[in-house]
């Protein structure tokens, strides 16, 4: 976990306590009782609110574990952030399933989600609360807005700067995920006027957008090193342009993999970050340590209570004999989450990464969705520490979420370099053996050649499973709907059927089509 975690925004948090809609709404400016002309009177406001947006990541509310939640309309722990992204990057593919019923999960498992789908809602408006609460720091934060408090102190000017930055950074985040999940979205900034209808502006469009601010920002991040683990730094900015490249032809209709590769590159080149001796480590209670996380979602038993995030994660990997405390380091197993026989599958005899799933009791093949013994289980996450261990807390863990690490970006470099992005095809399969040597503790797993997309691809599902790629690889791919590639469950049907094209996009709530008629339906929906 990290210091970020423990930075306060009581005050900040109480701007959006008074109406919810206010912090969702993309029209509404946020108001409560706490007005901005007494919360940033404190010069630590900016610091604290700052938190507020890395929190936004890891909880789902104004306090504790629930009680007061960010979004309205779905129960607190499902509207968690990291929650609901790991849940549309996973669940739809061949990587994982649930076993529960709740209203919206088994349309999640088989591809067959519709406009009025509860977690799909709330994922667009978890994504536009992080955005909104960005805008309204970067408003509040121009050198005219401190000058007007009397906040003229050079350092704060400069601490501020370098918080705006990082606001920037985590609005691209968001915005990231909005146009990979959604296609077309409103493209609002600190500019925007307040109380008009956003439009909705073209995938491509807001492409160029987050390619533009995160090559402006990344001087003014906080520098890579443990002093800023947790935090957005050049690095973070780095991998994230490698993500935007990577992906660039299905966002702008236009290839960019050299820039892919030269931004995984850079991570690489910059010696701030190295694989960690050991791959269990980067999902243990002290992964803070681990010298292979760029960024990641900080989590702390103490001071991140939620039931969304890696409380989920690790819980509800848990379940037929399986125990609790002793394996998984909380109290309580949840009987949810298994993998799909297609990757269990993939794993090879001498793989140490498949020693992290648990087979005793469990089938590979996933003949009912509901019965948490079909399907291996993967309990990849856990509330240990690499030194035996438990974490703060038997409910909430300790264990941070990597969004980010170096293995992705080898893997990135080799998938670019593959794509026609240059770079050394002999480097290429140097940082994909460099995973595997890893992975199987000596060189009995080295592939002597040729690298192809198809090894790249199966190699990102084994190194970076349940780390919330899955779907966006498979679209990039042209494998997550249609026919060329069925798996367990998905279409619905216990074999795999192929889908139609339209599901590569989530829909629009149907409510923000009522409130916003400038907004346009996902062709499909």
């Amino acid at each position: 976990m990290n210091r970020v975690s423990h930075w306060t925004f009581t005050g900040i948090a109480a701007m959006c306590l008074a109406t919810i809609a206010g912090c969702t709404d993309l029209m509404v400016e946020p108001k409560s009782t706490v007005t901005v002309a007494n919360v940033f009177k404190d010069p630590s406001s900016y610091q604290a609110f700052l938190a507020k947006l890395y929190a936004g990541l890891a909880v789902s509310g104004q306090q504790g574990a629930a009680g007061q939640p960010d979004i309205a309309g779905i129960d607190e722990g499902f509207s968690q952030y990291l929650r609901l992204y790991w849940e549309h990057e996973e669940l739809p593919t061949d990587e994982a399933i649930i076993g529960w019923g709740d209203l919206g999960l088994p349309e999640m498992n088989t591809q067959q989600w519709a406009v009025g789908n509860n977690f799909v809602g709330a994922m667009y408006y978890r994504v536009f609360y992080q955005i909104v609460l960005a805008n309204e720091f970067l408003r509040q934060t121009t050198d005219a807005k401190l000058d007007s408090r009397g906040h003229t102190s050079a350092t704060l000017k400069a601490q501020v700067k370098q918080y705006r930055a990082e606001a920037r950074f985590l609005r691209a985040l968001s915005y990231w995920h909005g146009i990979d999940l959604f296609g077309d979205i409103p493209l609002l900034t600190e500019a925007n006027p307040l109380g008009t209808l956003p439009q909705q502006r073209p995938r491509a469009e807001i492409y160029d957008f987050l390619v533009n601010e995160l090559t402006a920002i990344k001087a003014d991040l906080p520098a890579n090193g443990p002093a800023s683990y947790g935090r957005a730094t050049p690095a973070a900015a780095d991998m994230l342009l490698a993500q935007l490249y990577l992906n660039a032809a299905v966002y702008s209709g236009t290839p960019h993999y050299t820039e892919a590769l030269t931004a995984a590159q850079a991570v690489i080149s910059s010696g701030s970050f190295s694989l960690d001796p050991s791959y269990a480590h980067l999902f243990q209670a002290d992964n803070n340590t681990s010298p292979e996380i760029i960024f990641p979602v900080t989590s702390d038993g103490k001071s991140t209570e939620t039931w969304g995030g890696m409380t989920f994660l690790v819980h509800a990997s848990c379940g037929g004999s399986m125990p609790d405390s002793s394996l998984m380091g909380v109290k309580g197993c949840w009987w949810g989450l298994r993998l799909r026989p297609e990757a269990y599958n993939r794993y090879t005899a001498g793989d140490r990464r498949a020693n992290l799933f648990y087979r005793a009791g469990q089938n590979v093949a996933v003949t009912a969705v509901g019965t948490f013994t079909d399907g291996i289980a993967a309990p990849k996450f856990r509330n240990w520490t690499s030194t035996g261990q438990l974490g703060k807390d038997l409910t909430f863990p300790d264990t941070d979420f990597p969004m980010f690490r170096l293995a992705d970006a080898y893997l990135i470099y080799a998938e670019a370099s593959l794509r026609g992005g240059g770079g050394s095809p002999s480097q290429a399969l140097d940082y994909v053996n460099a995973l595997r040597v890893r992975a199987y503790g000596d060189s009995t797993g080295v592939i002597s050649g040729p690298l192809t997309l198809d090894v790249v691809l199966d190699e990102r599902s084994r190194e970076l499973l349940w780390e919330g790629h899955r779907r966006t690889d498979l679209v990039r791919y042209g494998r997550f709907t249609g026919s060329s590639y069925l798996w367990a469950w998905k279409g619905g049907v216990v074999g795999g059927t192929g889908t139609a094209s339209y599901l590569n996009l989530y829909p629009i709530p149907a409510n923000e089509l009522i409130a916003n008629p400038n907004l346009k339906q996902n062709a499909g929906y």
